[in-house]
């Protein structure tokens, strides 16, 4: 239990890599601040980590929006007391299909409000409150690999993932002062879907053997919010089996 009475904002937390961040706080005495847009899937996660005995609330919040995440925010505070622990793991991807040539300036703007911007918005608003707690607090951005290395017509989501790399490395800077650290976590393939149905080919073709899974990531979240790792700030930790540095995805 050694985040027992800390709180914990999971954003884009109703389903997936966001759902698994969030049980795994809960499981460690964490109270935890589920955000997403997926009201009945959310508020349904909230539930199911309460009957398992773990402290758990739903705001619904859309991150691009300033008033949505302040108000989140003040939420928590008003439930919690305080904020020590801030996931930021909502995010979009590229419109499907969409071509770099088709690709228009509303979707670019959708992708980045909502990965880089929401980013910005839910870190600026949390580290006001963070600043105030006598250990400070830590903040985990999550990126991606596809802010390393990219597949065809993937532009947006992987400008956002790299400015979501660069955030991480200017805020550490700017409140390292305050007690708050700031990283970043690139996944690679994890799998939110049936994992049964993934092929041993698809496992075979990372260095470690298999797909990744939502736990994966939320360990490194873990790892990385733990009080006896606050000398690591400003990093980034790729998590993708050894995906990234086999260079090439194999068909």
């Amino acid at each position: 239990m050694r985040y027992k009475d800390h709180s914990v904002i999971v954003t884009g937390a109703a389903r997936g890599i966001g759902a698994a961040i969030a049980r795994s706080y809960a499981a460690e005495g964490a109270r935890v601040i589920l955000a997403d847009l997926l009201v009945e899937q959310g508020e349904r996660t909230a539930d199911d980590i309460r009957s398992g005995g773990g402290q758990a609330r739903f705001i619904a919040c859309d991150v691009s929006r300033e008033e949505q995440v302040v108000a989140l925010i003040a939420r928590t505070v008003e439930h919690y007391g305080a904020v020590d622990i801030l996931i930021n793991n909502a995010g979009i991807a590229d419109p499907h299909q969409a071509s770099f040539y088709d690709l228009t300036g509303d979707q670019w703007d959708r992708v980045m409000n909502t990965n880089a911007k929401g980013c910005f918005l839910t870190s600026r608003e949390a580290a006001k409150i963070m600043r105030l707690n006598e250990q400070g607090g830590a903040i985990v951005h999550i990126s991606s690999t596809r802010a390393l290395m990219s597949e065809p017509h993937t532009e947006a989501y992987a400008a956002s993932k790299g400015a979501i790399a660069s955030l991480t490395h200017a805020m550490a800077v700017s409140l390292g002062p305050d007690g708050i650290t700031v990283n970043c976590i690139y996944p690679g393939w994890i799998e939110t879907g049936d994992y049964r149905e993934l092929r041993e080919i698809d496992h075979a073709q990372h260095p470690a053997g298999r797909v990744g899974k939502p736990e994966d990531i939320a360990r490194a979240c873990l790892y990385l919010t733990d009080s006896v790792n606050r000398f690591i700030t400003g990093a980034g930790l790729v998590v993708d089996g050894g995906m990234t540095v086999k260079m090439i995805y194999e068909p």
